[in-house]
């Protein structure tokens, strides 16, 4: 049987996302306001949590008129779906909600507010239990609101800025300049070793500050004048020691944490060669077999011993791009 070169076996949490935006609409206010009355609004507290109902992968959307009769200022458009049309808007929980635990994807409880049959939750923690709607609604509204926090001031002048077409763009009130959302691209790489097509292990890293036994793939941000490619190859060299080589495209993911898109790739290294962790940004790097890596996913977020007892093994999230790239490549040669 021939072995092909292995591929994402389905989307990443945060790409996923059926909502046309519908660009055009951005610059067509008056069609947007007649529009409002039947209009879904999602809120977002001052901690980024949006109110989902308890017990469903669904958000908890208000009507738009509980809101005016027209858009607010500071309401933003985020597209259309089966005829309604979404946006976003700062809200809080009404009251004095109730703090209880939740089980993240990170494997990590999280405290998050309850009220009203509500969950506020994060998206990094809970992005993954959101339907496909959800996620990218809330995703979008993550991604512009943390840029509307960044975009307060022209950058020409230093003067005031107020935001335009409903949220998309902001405007000095001075000279009239014009910004955009920035979005800055950053890579990921599963890097294996050089058996067969895929490897039979995978390279995986720990930054101190992660919970004890969490490892994942590398990644960095790309640098002025570099390509994608040539980041992977500079990244891993500079994090871990290793030579990387056939740099191959995988899928990308948004990750409004707090304005990036994780580009994920693939490429192989000599495992024979030590590895060599940059002081103070990586604790720990280790070449692992695919089936202790296999053995984690079935472990289910619980903590499993790889190399013969000598580490414990956590792996990502479900909200991150890493834990799909992982799962495409352990179970590569199923099919």
């Amino acid at each position: 049987m021939t072995v092909a070169p292995f591929t994402l076996g389905r989307l990443p949490t945060l790409s996923r996302s059926t909502v046309d935006r519908q660009e055009m609409l951005r610059t067509n206010p008056e069609r947007l306001r007649t529009r409002w009355p039947d209009a879904q609004v999602m809120l977002l507290d001052q901690q980024l949590r949006t109110p989902v109902r308890e017990g469903e992968a669904v958000l908890a959307t208000r009507k738009a008129l509980a809101f005016g009769e027209e858009p607010p200022a500071d309401a933003v458009f985020l597209g259309e779906w089966q005829g309604v049309d979404y946006w976003a808007l700062p809200g809080e929980p009404e009251g004095e909600p109730e703090i209880v635990g939740m089980p993240g994807s990170w494997g990590v409880p999280e405290e998050v507010p309850r009220a009203g049959g509500e969950l506020w939750v994060t998206l990094r923690a809970y992005g993954d239990q959101l339907d496909d709607t959800a996620a990218g609604l809330f995703t979008t509204a993550q991604a512009l609101r943390v840029w509307h926090r960044q975009a307060r001031f022209c950058v020409r002048d230093g003067s005031p800025t107020r935001l335009v077409q409903f949220g998309w763009a902001s405007q000095c009130e001075a000279c009239g300049r014009e910004e955009y959302p920035r979005t800055d691209p950053a890579v990921i790489c599963l890097v294996h070793d050089e058996e067969g097509v895929n490897g039979e292990h995978v390279l995986l890293a720990r930054q101190p500050v992660w919970p004890p036994g969490r490892y994942s793939v590398l990644a960095g941000f790309v640098e002025a004048g570099e390509s994608l490619e040539g980041c992977c190859v500079r990244e891993i060299r500079e994090e871990v020691g290793a030579e990387v080589h056939d740099v191959r495209y995988l899928g990308s993911q948004p990750w409004p944490f707090p304005r990036s898109i994780m580009l994920g790739f693939t490429a192989k290294a000599d495992p024979s060669r030590p590895l060599v962790p940059a002081d103070g940004e990586i604790e720990a790097a280790l070449w692992v077999p695919r089936a202790e890596v296999r053995a984690a996913f079935e472990a289910k977020g619980e903590p499993v011993p790889i190399l013969d007892g000598a580490s414990e093994l956590i792996l990502p999230g479900n909200s991150s791009i890493a834990r799909v790239m992982l799962e495409a490549w352990a179970y590569a040669d199923r099919g």
